[in-house]
């Protein structure tokens, strides 16, 4: 009797060991037959992989190569692509407008939430406008054209001092010349983060971090960005399994540089928020106004923590990339030289971004500069969305609920837009072209996002770049300058990260 029962034990354990191995993949296969046939997405073009899971862009995500993957896709299955079971890419720039602008645009998508700082929603991050909107209003004043400009003295004295410290680099490499025969290499990477850093710190803040004194090799800040960008290879996973990996790599992959870098941008922070609260600080600051908007001291922190790793990051690699471009091409760096000497002789008070020539070198640096190269993914509303693309004469019906996005990678590198995609050409951007032609670039000229959106800061980071580069120039800082290497590489991340964490000049010249 025992044995007896023994046996159907086994026997009804055998079928289930067999039967659920079974569901698991009939259940799966199920699920690729739907997304393949019937899906609503599953008449879009794309690469069959793409089509029925996510890990392949999660992939190419983590390797770094994703934009210019969806961009070979797209040259290859047309101006809409099926790049994830539910997500679609769109290279063409008309559909700009109604994704992200047109009555608001739609909503993020919410992988957003990824990029929330200390369990905070930030500025950028936010999916909810209502809760974005308290915070914005309180500083959004700060960044507006007018409050800049008053605030011109702050930023070139800020660019003042990058400018001496570059000079000092740049001798110090012109002496190993002499006497080694090979110039010491500068990462102006590292320079511009560290101008990026105090600019911001100093014009919103009231207070200078102090990168630029630090006269390391290395910003104090810099593991910190570093930080915040490496996370951003994983942006586009699910929260539980961004969340899941972000607390697994700190604990396998421990960094003491990592954890002194947050820890002095975490004590420079609180410092500001503690004598704001106090009454310490004048309260026309960024953090002041936030907490009498009712935000909290530990709310206050992590928005200025995410204002400082955006500015630094974005803004430093967009100079970088500038004066890389500068020094490796010395006829528009002359051209360049010479409407800023022109534009002094009449009036030194001029505003830099009324230079036409400058304007152009501004906007084709940025176009390839790319700190944020990947697309903005949003959501189709509840009502559907048809989008008709004229590249290829069709209209494409995506249901509500659909993650669509355009990836500034394809829209700044399209040869029918930007002829010559991968050359830095400025006279492309100057009066006199075909109007058409320029109005399709103006249209796809989007280095800091679009819409109601876009990064909010931009006006200041704007600002910057042309008081940086039209001092940088104006006092021939890049004469004799050579540029290291071919090309700039980065990782393609949600922010760009440089393969090295260097763009290099080396002054071999007098």
């Amino acid at each position: 009797m025992a044995l007896s029962t023994l046996l159907d034990t086994l026997l009804m354990y055998s079928h289930l060991s067999f039967t659920l191995p079974f569901l698991i993949v009939v259940t799966v296969l199920a699920t690729f037959l739907y997304r393949l046939n019937f899906h609503p997405l599953s008449r879009i073009p794309g690469l069959f992989l793409a089509s029925v899971t996510s890990l392949y862009l999660y992939y190419h995500s983590y390797r770094g190569d994703e934009c210019t993957l969806i961009d070979r896709l797209h040259q290859r299955y047309g101006p809409v692509i099926r790049i994830a079971p539910n997500e679609i890419s769109i290279s063409d720039g008309a559909a700009l407008a109604p994704v992200y602008t047109e009555r608001g645009g739609f909503m993020k998508a919410e992988c957003y939430r990824n990029f929330d700082i200390d369990g905070h929603p930030s500025i950028f991050s936010a999916l909810d406008p209502a809760h974005r909107a308290v915070r914005s209003k309180a500083v959004v004043s700060m960044f507006s054209t007018s409050a800049i400009r008053a605030g011109t003295d702050v930023l070139e004295g800020c660019v003042g001092r990058l400018v001496d410290r570059t000079k000092a680099e740049a001798g110090q490499s012109r002496q190993m010349k002499k006497e080694t025969g090979e110039a010491r290499r500068v990462n102006v990477l590292n320079l511009s983060r560290s101008l990026a850093v105090d600019a911001v710190s100093a014009y919103l803040f009231s207070q200078s971090f102090g990168g630029i004194e630090e006269n390391n090799e290395e910003l104090s800040a810099s593991q910190f960005v570093n930080a915040f960008v490496a996370v951003g290879r994983f942006f586009y996973l699910p929260n539980w399994a961004f969340s899941a990996l972000e607390l697994a790599s700190a604990k396998i992959w421990p960094s003491k540089a990592v954890d002194e870098s947050m820890e002095k941008v975490e004590k420079f922070v609180s410092n500001l928020v503690e004598e704001a609260a106090n009454g310490e600080k004048e309260s026309d600051t960024y953090q002041g106004r936030l907490l009498h908007a009712g935000i909290s001291k530990h709310e206050t922190a992590a928005q200025c923590k995410d204002l400082m790793f955006a500015g630094t990051d974005s803004t430093g690699m967009n100079l970088g990339t500038i004066c890389w471009h500068l020094a490796r091409n010395a006829d528009i760096y002359r051209s360049l030289r010479d409407e800023i000497r022109r534009s002094d002789a009449e009036d030194k008070n001029y505003n830099p971004q009324a230079l036409p020539y400058l304007r152009a070198v501004m906007n084709e640096g940025l176009r390839l500069s790319m700190a944020n190269p990947t697309r903005l993914p949003r959501v189709v509303p509840a009502t559907g969305w048809s989008f008709h693309s004229s590249q290829d004469d069709r209209t494409y019906r995506l249901p509500a609920g659909t993650v669509v996005g355009l990836q500034i990678y394809s829209l700044h590198h399209n040869a029918a837009v930007f002829p010559d995609p991968l050359q830095f050409l400025p006279d492309r951007w100057l009066a006199g072209s075909d109007a058409e032609a320029q109005r399709l670039m103006q249209r796809d000229f989007i280095p800091f996002g679009i819409g109601p959106r876009q990064c909010i800061a931009r006006n200041l980071a704007t600002a910057e770049l042309y008081y940086a580069v039209r001092r940088i120039v104006r006092e021939d800082v890049l004469k004799g300058a050579k540029a290291v290497g071919e090309k700039i590489e980065i990782m393609e991340w949600f922010n760009s990260k440089v393969v090295g964490e260097k763009i290099e000049l080396f002054w071999d010249g007098e």
